[in-house]
């Protein structure tokens, strides 16, 4: 009895990830994308942004907010979205291009580009946050939403695994500065490996000149 009553107590708790995706339906949209983006409080390297078209309703074990999945869940659902999507891309805006344009005017620019890369227009964009100004296709801002639209937390999911794997895989060029352990952004050794180092060719020059 009392597990039956944890289940439902769980099930109750639950947000419905589907009910962003299906006001819009009611709104008369079709096709809805989820959008999100990863990196933005980095100090160095890009600023990633995926868009994701999934089937209604699809369901997805553990699809949730990427900040709150383990490595290995986000790695497990990486996969599992990426072979079930009607359609999804993953875009970047280069730590250069943010330092010229500053970062909220570039993870506009990775979320441009990651849509306009779907095969499939989408009717509506579901953006995660609450900046859309810059974002060329029909789209609605949802605070919070990679842990209320299943559409958005799947593209916080591709966002955040893709940028992960680019930042190891450029530890390997840069490997005095150990990106693989902290992906670049401001932890207490990603500081010590600056202070020993100083700045690399793909830092951001304008979030290290607030350190000073």
């Amino acid at each position: 009895m009392d597990e039956l009553l944890l289940s439902k107590s769980d099930e109750m708790s639950c947000p419905d990830l589907w009910e962003p995706e299906s006001e819009q339906k009611k709104q008369g949209y079709v096709v809805i994308c989820g959008v999100d983006e990863a990196g933005r409080g980095a100090l160095a390297g890009p600023v990633f942004a995926a868009a994701v078209i999934l089937p209604f309703a699809v369901e997805l074990k553990g699809l949730n907010d990427s900040k709150k999945l383990t490595a290995a869940q986000r790695e497990r659902l990486f996969n599992e979205i990426t072979s079930i999507a009607v359609s999804y891309s993953i875009a970047k805006a280069e730590h250069d291009e943010i330092d010229a344009i500053n970062i909220l005017n570039a993870s506009l620019l990775a979320m441009n580009r990651a849509i306009g890369n779907l095969s499939v227009k989408p009717d509506i964009a579901l953006i995660d946050g609450n900046q859309n100004s810059g974002i060329k296709n029909c789209s609605k801002c949802i605070t919070g939403g990679d842990g209320k639209s299943a559409s958005i937390a799947a593209a916080s999911i591709l966002a955040k695994v893709s940028r992960d794997r680019y930042m190891t895989d450029i530890s390997a060029v840069y490997s005095q500065y150990a990106f693989d352990k902290h992906k670049g952004y401001g932890t207490k050794l990603h500081y010590e490996k600056l202070r020993e180092f100083g700045a690399s060719d793909i830092h951001r020059n304008t979030f290290l000149k607030r350190l000073h």
